[in-house]
């Protein structure tokens, strides 16, 4: 071969001493990757607010109080989680707050008011919840309207259906007290009961909001099922041409939010033993800010379970935190609003550092 024909060839790859390499196939220092992970910095954050309340609240290192904190954050984590999912598949669900409010309020009222069993209305609250978030999904992929509006007007449905249908059919606001119905005692057990920690009584949605983190975590990251959600939330269009079913993947992930709601919804009308048709309304921003303190991006695709696991603790530990520290509570919006800002730009310094050669 001439000189000439090596000077336009492919040149050589370069030796072991010359330190050069292709950028894209170079390994990346372990904290670049590590950086990458989206749970990272909202785990140093959870850690540098639990820190900070155990100085300035000292009763929040009570067992019963940490109890309290956890308690609170799993009601917001529950759902926290498959609304996660779904900002991970790119979309949003405004109606998720009071969706919550309408499953309590189904098997409350069908309950009571046909004197049947409470599972009965239990099932029938589900059946609900899961035709507002298949609704939702089918609405969004059949007109291409940018969930935002589409949930938007969920929302307003469903915010004035639980007051009129509540007053229709009660006369109040409020549900009647379902304590004495068959089945009580058995859902309670399931959705809204205690167990003993050292003295210290722990609330079972503790317990199910770690099972929900860890089989989240799973599906995301050893299904195709997983697989399929990123894809859709990163490029719809490219995702489709690849073959993933868009249409059902978007969907199904509405429908976990349903499915979310009414386990919610269950947990409050068992343990409150009645329902409060106005409420809810404000709750679908929390569990959004939850998955975005915990690394979902808004422009979805990247994302996971765990982030916004640490994201509902910091809500938690906040709002019970103020309480123990003798703090106005009117600075718990506040302090969330601080959170969600700073969330957002951690993330996007970490996003940046992290793809950084």
């Amino acid at each position: 071969m001439s000189a000439g024909d090596q000077a336009v060839g492919t040149p050589p790859a370069p030796g072991p001493g010359t330190g050069e390499r292709d950028g894209r196939t170079s390994r990346r220092p372990p904290a670049l990757r590590l950086l990458a992970r989206p749970e990272v910095g909202v785990f140093l954050g959870a850690v540098a607010v639990l820190v900070f309340f155990l100085i300035a609240a000292p009763s929040v290192r009570q067992g019963g109080s940490m109890a309290t904190v956890l308690y609170q954050s799993s009601t917001i984590g529950i759902m926290a989680l498959p609304v996660a999912l779904l900002m991970i598949g790119g979309e949003f669900d405004l109606s998720s707050g009071v969706a919550v409010i309408t499953s309590a309020l189904t098997a409350s009222m069908l309950s009571y008011q046909l004197t049947l069993n409470v599972w009965t209305g239990v099932i029938a609250a589900l059946v609900v919840s899961l035709a507002v978030g298949a609704f939702n999904g089918w609405m969004v992929v059949r007109t291409g309207l940018p969930s935002f509006l589409v949930t938007l007007g969920t929302f307003l449905i469903l915010q004035g259906v639980n007051l009129a249908v509540t007053k229709l059919v009660t006369g109040n606001v409020a549900t009647d007290d379902v304590s004495d119905m068959d089945g009580f005692g058995q859902a309670k057990k399931i959705f809204a009961s205690s167990f003993d920690v050292g003295g210290v009584q722990v609330k079972i949605t503790v317990v199910w909001w770690l099972v929900f983190a860890a089989l989240a975590t799973w599906v995301l990251l050893r299904t195709k099922y997983g697989n399929w959600v990123f894809a859709v939330g990163g490029d719809r269009d490219s995702a489709r041409a690849v073959g993933v079913p868009v249409r059902f993947t978007k969907i199904t992930l509405f429908m976990l939010v349903g499915l979310g709601a009414w386990f919610v919804g269950m947990h409050n009308l068992f343990s409150f033993n009645t329902v409060q048709s106005g409420e809810g309304v404000g709750n679908e921003l929390i569990y959004i800010a939850a998955a975005v303190i915990g690394g979902c991006l808004l422009t979805g695709g990247y994302g996971s379970a765990i982030g916004p696991l640490f994201g509902a603790f910091m809500f938690g530990m906040v709002n019970q935190g103020i309480v123990y520290a003798g703090w106005n509570p009117d600075w718990f919006k506040a302090f969330l609003g601080v959170m969600l800002l700073g969330a957002v730009l951690i993330n996007l310094w970490v996003q940046r550092t992290a793809t950084r050669r």
